[in-house]
């Protein structure tokens, strides 16, 4: 395998259309074709010694490589040529180094390009409020919340602060001015990040995923306090991601937080990705929840089905 091969395969997947790479000691690079795992006979081999070398490449701090010798996977972004971004999880498998990369597009869809509802764009022009996008993993999350930012960031003069882990798509100042932080290098934690946040002038503040009891905490007072707040949860369905926020929470909290996310929920998008008719691309199906009147008293009495 060649000196700089796996940083290759990556770019080579970005040029394939490929949505990820995954790279493996003692196996061949396997892409991710709309939603399929699929081989090249033109590749060969990962070696260990090789992963070992490009890996120190793209991370030259001597404190990453101790943690990934110490089986702690870390997450970072690198540049592709022409092709925009890859993230990057470098984990250790059977003691063994491995990869896996996610390619994010250099251009950012708008909504209508990636099958949302327009009823999408009342939601985010919303002043205050929490608007979440769930679905399971690889199911476009990161790209629905980026192309809401884009669309937020040409038609509306606001502050937004996001809080990654890592910072994945790029954005530039068009009407918004945009502070991207990343988790790790800007800030700590996503919680030290949220609390920083409310206290930096922000209009709206976007969180790459709620990962626990004090992030949703936050970020429901947040939207409380006159912010819009976009955030992402790992879930099945549109009911089940609300209640995964509820559940979060201790048994004798639960109903203050039911009448909290009634008041302060915009709406949920829900998404899962699907193979396209000629099979030669994925589509988005959406199950959006509005936040009406009748859905609010349903979520404060905790009528969830």
């Amino acid at each position: 395998m060649a000196d700089k091969t796996v940083a290759d395969h990556i770019v080579r997947a970005a040029w394939m259309g490929a949505s990820d790479v995954h790279l493996l000691v003692g196996s061949p690079p396997i892409y991710r074709l709309q939603g399929n795992l699929v081989t090249s006979a033109d590749d060969g081999i990962v070696q260990e010694h090789d992963m070992k070398m490009l890996v120190r490449k793209v991370m030259p701090e001597a404190a990453a490589v101790r943690r990934l010798d110490e089986g702690n996977p870390i997450d970072f972004t690198m540049s592709l040529p022409e092709k925009g971004r890859a993230r990057l999880n470098i984990y250790t498998s059977g003691g063994l180094w491995a990869a896996a990369a996610r390619i994010l597009p250099s251009k950012i869809p708008g909504l209508d390009q990636l099958g949302l509802p327009p009823v999408v764009r009342s939601m985010i022009s919303r002043a205050s409020g929490l608007l979440l996008v769930s679905g399971t993993s690889g199911s476009g999350k990161t790209t629905s919340l980026a192309s809401i930012l884009d669309h937020i960031n040409h038609n509306r003069p606001c502050h937004i602060i996001t809080l990654e882990d890592p910072v994945e798509y790029l954005h530039q100042n068009i009407q918004a001015v945009i502070n991207q932080r990343e988790i790790g290098l800007d800030s700590p934690s996503f919680t030290l990040g949220l609390k920083a946040a409310l206290r930096q002038d922000p209009d709206i503040i976007m969180v790459g995923e709620m990962r626990d009891l004090e992030d949703i905490a936050i970020v429901l007072t947040a939207a409380e306090t006159g912010h819009l707040v976009l955030a992402s949860v790992h879930s099945g369905s549109a009911v089940q991601t609300l209640e995964r926020v509820v559940d979060a929470f201790p048994p004798h909290q639960q109903q203050q937080v039911r009448t909290q996310v009634a008041q302060v929920l915009v709406g949920i998008i829900h998404q899962r990705l699907f193979p396209s008719t000629f099979g030669n691309s994925r589509v988005l199906a959406a199950e959006i929840l509005v936040m009406t009147p009748a859905v609010r008293n349903m979520v404060r009495g905790g009528k969830m089905h």
